[in-house]
């Protein structure tokens, strides 16, 4: 694989070409890595599967054991993916998001059986961050995330993008650098 591209980013004014290469990527398969309210996640389309397994494996975990979020651009998703959720639990996410949760919700049947465990939940986030939820827009539906996060490592490697671009340029297709990343994950909800 060839290096990922490294693409500049800045969350008060996103570059419009810039989004559109970016969904390009994620359209034809491709994985990334971008900013997000809290850690810096790595994430694909979620209606590709083959990308979808990708970052299973790079992630070393069992696609039908583990819990993927989607982050979405903003609640009107929220029918889409997540069903029954009821006026309490839809007042506390509106006033939360966007923002550093990670609400767990009964899946819908228009969530892709990639990410159907045997609990039948999905991960809905809303980050606040405008870089991946114009990517998100830019795209057109959610994009899997899961944070690259590793205690083991040191903290830089998770919130520095050019420590990050370093690491990930041979593994991913893109890295978006957002700024300085933070070192907390969000919040399950």
């Amino acid at each position: 694989m060839a290096n990922a591209l490294f693409l500049k980013l800045y969350e008060e004014n996103p570059n419009e070409k810039i989004l559109n290469q970016v969904a390009d990527i994620l359209r034809s398969g491709g994985i990334i890595i971008y900013p997000t309210d809290t850690v810096y996640g790595m994430g694909c389309d979620i209606n590709n599967p083959k990308a979808v397994e990708k970052v299973a494996q790079l992630k070393g975990v069992n696609l039908a054991k583990t819990n993927f979020s989607f982050i979405c651009y903003d609640l009107s998703h929220l029918s889409d993916y997540a069903i029954q959720v009821d006026n309490d639990v839809f007042k506390v996410m509106r006033k939360n998001l966007p923002g550093p949760f990670t609400f767990v919700l009964t899946a819908s049947k228009k969530v892709p059986k990639l990410f159907k465990s045997k609990k039948k939940t999905v991960g809905i986030r809303i980050p606040n961050n405008k870089i991946v939820r114009e990517i998100v827009n830019t795209l057109g539906n959610p994009i899997l995330s899961s944070s690259i996060y590793d205690e083991d490592e040191m903290i830089e490697y998770a919130t520095d993008p050019e420590l990050i671009y370093e690491k990930y340029k041979n593994i991913v297709d893109c890295v978006i650098d957002g700024g300085y990343g933070g070192n907390i994950p969000s919040e399950l909800q």
